[in-house]
């Protein structure tokens, strides 16, 4: 007979149908955290204005986490563009991240609602950090149990490894910076986020 571990959570395309879908219903919560001001109350166009700018925090932490999300995603769809074959192991790893990914419109609702205090800053980082190191041990595992090819390995496994460090360690330098300023530091994780969406800054060039 032949163990259930052996045959459990092989196919890789169950990984990403329900990582896909995680991430889409994560990302369409974040927009809930942000309340349409109530009708009731309201005399003039300037007042409603008023109450429509007192939400822009709110906005600036959704357009954190929308990014924040959206790089995540990326990023584990270029791991198993890659990732050949899979174990349960894999499978309950990937599974982990996902938590942390359905943990992201708490962190991020949080983030909103205190935005003006620094632990809501540390409890987003570990969140971010969380996604990370989860990402990171899913291509370890994934390399170290040959479902990715060794020409794979050689070429791309340094550059994702060094990606995921040099992505936690500036989220860590930017989620400091809440000793300075929240405001400063949530700017520059997006600053961080968006070099790594659009790569405006890079050390190497892409020859076509």
């Amino acid at each position: 007979m032949t163990s259930y571990n052996k045959i459990a959570g092989q196919d890789t395309a169950r990984i990403i149908a329900i990582s896909d879908g995680v991430f889409g219903v994560a990302m369409t919560l974040l927009v809930l955290e942000i309340r349409v001001p109530l009708a009731e109350g309201f005399t003039s166009d300037k007042e409603l204005a008023h109450s429509f700018l007192a939400l822009m925090p709110k906005f600036l932490v959704y357009f954190l986490s929308f990014m924040t999300a959206g790089i995540f995603w990326t990023g584990h769809a270029a791991q198993f563009r890659l990732i050949e074959k899979s174990d349960r192991n894999l499978s309950w790893i990937n599974l982990l991240f996902l938590l942390f990914v359905t943990l992201l419109p708490f962190s991020t609702a949080f983030l909103g609602d205190h935005i003006n205090y620094k632990f809501p800053i540390g409890i987003y980082w570990l969140n971010i950090f969380l996604m990370g190191l989860l990402l990171y041990i899913n291509w370890a595992y994934a390399c170290k149990h040959n479902f990715v090819s060794d020409e794979t390995k050689k070429q791309a496994g340094p550059g994702i490894r060094q990606r995921i460090i040099i992505a936690q360690t500036l989220y860590f330098f930017g989620a400091l910076l809440c000793f300075i300023s929240p405001y400063l530091s949530i700017g520059v994780i997006i600053a961080i986020q968006l070099n790594y969406a659009f790569v405006f800054f890079s050390g190497r060039k892409t020859k076509r």
